[in-house]
Order: structure tokens, then sequence, then C-alpha cells
């Protein structure tokens, strides 16, 4: 089996198996490397894992969802759920910042994956990327429970002392199927002759977990899991290698910082160290006092940011999915605390809920409207160290072929409560100084006649915090996915069904052939048309071509310039999704795409 570190975009560890309708991943991104969506960087040079280059077609892709989200953010008026205008405004903070930064915010002792080494072959991954195929009796029916019970009664943890069969790097156990059921050198090296998933194994209400295997001395039922982090603590040196199948080739887990090192200036020691920023969030909590020093927002009130972030990850997999250099788009939502809130004001909880509609709508609104989109709430379990217990986390999660049949996080919603603007006031020094005085507040306390002491505890205060916090990487690469239409009716065998204010290119302009003036035709309508959209002029090859190269692109509309445009002014325009074709005067093109692009 090769090293996740190893992988490149054609055998990206996010295969699927053609079966029941379910997408390619291959076959996606093979087209997006064919026309100029995504490139693996350096690729030239055999590229380097982790990182991606977005072609022509992809960067537009990219900038058509970061400029929706600026717009319908920051530009657009908002009603928050007490009807009254939102106020968001933009901050562009920079990748590197002063290292204290990182040490407040508990970034630099704190923001660990738990990492695996195989001493044989010198390969390394996630602890808690690791699956394991177990025998079918470990955890199911309440039989295979008295059975696991009798098996383990002499052992103190019995849960994290089951050891699996064989295992395999995978980051969901839908991925650990996909590749299972698709990879053959895959399965040859774990040592499986035969590999059919199944639904009437140990869980027949559960078609992803269980499957039939034979590893050589006949069929069994294995079901599929991933090995607690625990077991590997505890029985790291009698886990099975998912590289050579061997034990006692395993390394004890152990914490490995995601942040990027560098430095600052001249010398390299310990005083010039700085890092990469593994976040956008921090650039705008270090921000909020000059944001209200120099604006007129008042709490409640957001800062909105978009920009790169960077995360030497142990195992980037899954295509753009987990990169070591991403983009994100993020919200700061700051309010009152419940205690400061005023009478008739949207309580924290109110303002968690509108933030979290508001997104999951957002991202119906731009095409991933089906059963491929979920809103999921965390467990308690879940909550990241700054989320407010009881207040709401919760994931706008896509189902992308990797992860099919569960869901992957495309964006998170999480009540943050004061942590970091109280972490940095501390850390800088300044500590209450740095309170929010909200003087509206202040005033409606003084009306209520309170007490001098009740008005300062109360109308000074950290404010809490509402962060819904997107990936655009992860979101163009989820436009793609929901995009890919086979379709072999078409000469493309395929077409990209882009909302329209998502795709790349909005129109094809061609000229039917390159004579009797229809090129000119069509290159004054393909110049009138670029003034408001980004539109191609393409005079080669058959028209038939022409077409299955825009539908690849995902363009939804192309404009044909025939024999009968020269003598009556019209035009035949063809509908991608329908491929069906109308006449229309020539005159009424940007109309035409005014109405139906907006």
């Amino acid at each position: 089996m090769s090293t996740p570190e190893q992988t490149t975009a054609g055998n990206q560890n996010a295969n699927t198996a053609k079966s029941g309708g379910v997408k390619s991943m291959d076959e996606i991104v093979a087209l997006c490397r064919r026309r100029g969506f995504i490139f693996q960087s350096s690729e030239i040079y055999g590229g380097i894992n982790g990182f991606w280059d977005y072609g022509p077609l992809g960067a537009q892709l990219k900038r058509n969802l970061k400029e929706a989200w600026w717009q319908d953010i920051v530009q657009q008026e908002l009603s928050g759920p007490d009807g009254k205008p939102v106020d968001i405004v933009g901050l562009d903070s920079t990748i590197i910042m002063n290292p204290k930064v990182w040490v407040a915010s508990g970034h630099a002792a704190g923001f660990n994956d738990p990492m695996v080494d195989d001493k044989e072959t010198k390969q390394r991954f996630r602890a808690d990327h690791l699956i394991g195929l177990y025998q079918a009796y470990n955890v199911h029916t309440a039989r295979e429970r008295e059975l696991l019970d009798q098996a383990t009664s002499h052992i103190a943890d019995p849960m994290n002392s089951i050891l699996p069969l064989r295992t395999l790097v995978a980051s969901s156990i839908g991925e650990a199927v996909d590749l299972l059921f698709s990879d053959k050198k895959l399965r040859q090296s774990i040592g499986i002759r035969k590999f059919v998933p199944s639904s009437n194994a140990a869980d027949p209400d559960d078609d992803t977990t269980a499957a039939l295997v034979d590893f050589g001395s006949g069929e069994q039922y294995v079901t599929i899991d991933t090995v607690p982090v625990r077991t590997l603590e505890l029985h790291y040196e009698s886990v099975v290698s998912p590289f050579t199948g061997k034990t006692g080739t395993l390394t004890k887990p152990r914490q490995f910082n995601l942040m990027f090192e560098t430095f600052i200036g001249a010398l390299q020691d310990e005083d010039s160290k700085a890092w990469l920023r593994p976040e956008t969030a921090q650039g705008i909590f270090v921000n909020f006092w000059n944001v209200i020093d120099s604006t007129r927002v008042r709490v409640p009130f957001g800062i909105a940011q978009q920009g790169k972030a960077f995360r030497n990850e142990v195992t980037p997999r899954n295509f753009t999915f987990r990169s070591r250099e991403f983009e994100q788009m993020e919200i700061e939502f700051f309010i009152p605390p419940l205690e400061a809130c005023r009478a008739g004001e949207p309580t924290p909880t109110d303002w968690y809920k509108f933030w979290r509609d508001l997104r999951f709508r957002w991202w119906q609104s731009i095409g991933l409207a089906g059963d491929n989109l979920q809103l999921r709430e965390h467990e308690k379990d879940e909550l990241a160290h700054y989320a407010k217990e009881g207040a709401g986390t919760s994931d706008i999660e896509y189902r992308f072929p990797f992860t099919a049949p569960g869901f992957g996080e495309l964006e998170g919603v999480a009540h943050r409560a004061d942590f970091d603007l109280k972490a940095h006031a501390s850390a800088c020094g300044k500590g209450d100084k740095m309170k929010y005085f909200d003087q509206d507040l202040q005033v409606e306390l003084q009306g209520a006649g309170k007490s001098k002491e009740e008005i300062q505890q109360k109308s000074r205060y950290f404010p809490h915090v509402i962060e819904p916090s997107a990936g655009a990487d992860r979101g163009t690469l989820a436009l793609l996915c929901e995009a890919y239409t086979p379709d072999e009716s078409r000469a493309s065998k395929v077409y990209m069904k882009f909302h329209p204010r998502m795709a790349p290119v909005k129109a094809g302009i061609f000229p039917l052939v390159n004579k009797d003036a229809m090129p000119e035709t069509a290159e004054r309508l393909y110049k009138q048309l670029r003034k408001k959209w980004v539109v191609e002029y393409d005079p080669k090859q058959t028209i038939g071509k022409r077409y299955a190269r825009m539908d690849e692109a995902g363009t939804p509309y192309c404009f044909t310039i025939d024999g009968d445009t020269l003598t009556n002014q019209t035009v035949t325009v063809r509908d991608r999704d329908s491929q069906t074709q109308e006449r229309i005067a020539i005159d009424q093109v940007e109309a035409y795409l005014t109405r139906r692009l907006g």
C-alpha cells in the first residue's frame, strides 16, 4: 500500500465504486485536470502533496464562490432575528502575525494531531485515520455483545483492547469501503482475496460497516470501523501496520503540531521564529478593538474575512478536501453575553440559530440543494475548547463521493463564547481594560433605575462570538462534485451542472463557420457580453465538439451565429441542461442572459 504522503491527483485514495449511481471521484479528478479546474502544484517536478493550483476554470469557479459569499454577507443588507439590519464589515489581516497571538490563542501549545510512524517503511499516518477490519461479532447485536463480553471479561478496558485483523488508512469508514472495493493492489497488500460490501452481516441496517472477505482461509464477515486512538496508545505493538500487515512495527501515537514554522529577519533562532496562520479567525479577534475605534459599528456586529491558512497535515488526502494550504471564509459575529442582552434584543441562542440556518440556506441557494447537504448539531463530546456548552455548535456537511454514504464538513457554526477576546486581552497585559463599553445598555439600565455597580458590571463586557467558518476550497470541491453529471446521450458523456451564479463561463459564442461574416458578427456579440460576464468565443471544430467542450466547463448557454443571423438578425441559443435550442433576436441576447444570470 502506498503512503498518503506519496498520493497524487491520479490515485487520491478517494476512489468511489461505480455502482448504485455513486459518482466516481477518479473521474471527477480526471475532468478537473483535463479541463483546467485544478492541477497538482509543481506538477512538472512531480508535484508536492497537500498543495493544489487552480487552473483557468477552477480559479473563476472559486472566485465566483468567494464573491457570492462576500456580496451576500458584507455588501447586501441582512435582517437579524429581530428584523433589524445586521452590520458586517470586512477585514484582510496578514498571514504572519506576532507569535504571541498563537500563544494566547492556544495554538502554539495545543494545535496537534496524533501521529503514528511505521518503523519499517518510515511511513506515517494520523492515528485517528486508522481503519480496522474486525471479526463480525465485535459490537452489534445482543448475542454478539454477549459473546464479546465473554471473550473480554478478563480485560479491564475491553473496547480499547479489541484488535483488528487488518488495517488501512482512510479519513472515514465510507472511504475505507470504497478503497477496499475499488483498489485491487490495496486488497492484495492487506491479504484480501475477496471483498464484498454487505448489508446482511453483523448489522443489517448498516451497509457501510460490514463486508464479506476471504483472507485465504475461507469467507467470513467482518465489520469495518475506526481503530480507537486509545487502542493504539495501549497496544501499538500488537496492532497490524496498514503498510506491511505486520505487528510490532508501529510507534506509539505522539502529538504533532500542525503549524508551519518560519523565521522573520536575517537570523534563524528562537527569537525570530514565527508561524504561518492556521486559521484566519485570530486576525479578526486581535483587530476587534481597532474596528470598534475606527468605525461606527456597535455590538452586535460582525467582521468578515477571506484568506489563506496553512496546516501541516500529517496525511493530506481526498484531493483538495484536506490540504496543507487552503482558503477560509469566516465571520466572527460579536454579541452581548446573555446577562448583557437588552430588553427585546435577540439572545445568544437566537443569534446562533440565525447564523446556522442562514448559512445552510446559502449553500442551498448556490446549487447544493439536494440530499447531499445536511445540517448536523454537535454532540457534547465534539465541542471545541472555545465552544459555549449548551449554546450550540453545528456543521454544514456535504456528502462527497469519498465520504459517501457519510458526510464531510463544509462549514462550522459555533458559539465561541468570549474565549478569544478575553485570552488576547489577558495576554497583552490589559485585561479588563479592554472590555467593550455598551453605551446603549448603560442608558437602558440607568433608565430602569439600576445601581451604579450593576450598570458598571453589565455594560462593560467581553462580547461573545458566533462563528460561521467555511472552507473556500471545500466549497469549490463540493460544487464540482455536485455539478458532475454523467450523460451518455452527450458527445462529452458528462456535463457540469453548475448553478448559473457559480458557472465559471456564463456563455459560449460560436460562429457556425469561419466565413460569410459570421466570425465578425460573433466577435461583436462576444465583445458586448464580456463587458458584464465571463464569456468565451470559440470558432474552432464542429459545433457538436464545441458544445461538448462547454458542457464539460459547465457553461449554461451557448449562442451560435449562422447563415440566418445575417438575414433575420437572430441567433440559436442552446440550454446546457435540457440541450434544447431556440432562436432569439441577436439584440436580445444580453437581456436574455440578464434574466437568467442576474
